[in-house]
């Protein structure tokens, strides 16, 4: 049998994972004895990178790793594979997860005293079920209130490789940027024959 590439391995990989891969993750694919550097592999990727230009899917870097994804050039289309109706948040909920990226570790009553409003249970109860904030530690006040803060599954859904990635607050103060109810149908939609994106949850 004719033994694969170093490129067709990791883009096989890259494909079937259904979500990012790091070097050290690729690595573990190979015996101990004949695992590839990390250069090697990055050079790998940046040739796949370019062989997917033009295509309808692309290899991005995310918080996670590489993965193979759909170009949101073609992702309206792409998203119709699927039946169910992709899920809807409120401005609530957006203004409660950017609070939370933007100012974290933060706390829920540190949140309602920014936005003037309460915070409901259900949109704390959304966003730790998508996996998008957890709790990093308690405020050492009275009460010991929970510390919110982003995952890493945040930023691999958003497509960002770190915090630093996030848009600026003059982009989030235009009303263009986040209107009264949005789709948040998966930005990067997993790769041809790959599970289909996460069912909705209910809004808040």
């Amino acid at each position: 049998m004719t033994t694969p590439s170093l490129q067709q391995i990791v883009e096989g990989a890259l494909f079937a994972a259904g979500g990012p891969l790091t070097l050290e993750q690729l690595q573990t694919l190979f015996p101990e004895q004949e695992r590839p550097e990390r250069s090697d592999l990055l050079e790998v990727i940046a040739v796949l990178s370019a062989d997917y230009t033009g295509r309808g899917i692309e290899i991005a870097q995310v918080a996670g790793g590489w993965r193979v994804q759909v170009r949101a050039l073609v992702a309206p289309w792409v998203g119709r594979l699927w039946d169910e109706k992709p899920a809807r948040y409120s401005r609530a909920l957006l203004e409660t997860l950017a609070l939370i990226a933007y100012r974290q570790p933060i706390t829920r009553g540190e949140i309602e005293e920014i936005r003037g409003v309460a915070v409901t249970t259900q949109i704390v109860k959304t966003l730790s079920e998508r996996e998008w904030i957890r709790v990093v530690g308690h405020r050492d006040v009275p009460g010991r209130p929970a510390l919110f803060a982003t995952t890493r599954k945040f930023l691999d859904y958003f497509g960002l490789r770190s915090l630093n990635d996030l848009p600026t607050l003059a982009e989030l103060r235009d009303p263009a940027f986040l209107g009264d109810d949005l789709d948040l149908a998966a930005p990067n939609l997993p790769g041809p024959g790959l599970e289909q994106p996460p069912n909705p949850l209910p809004g808040a």
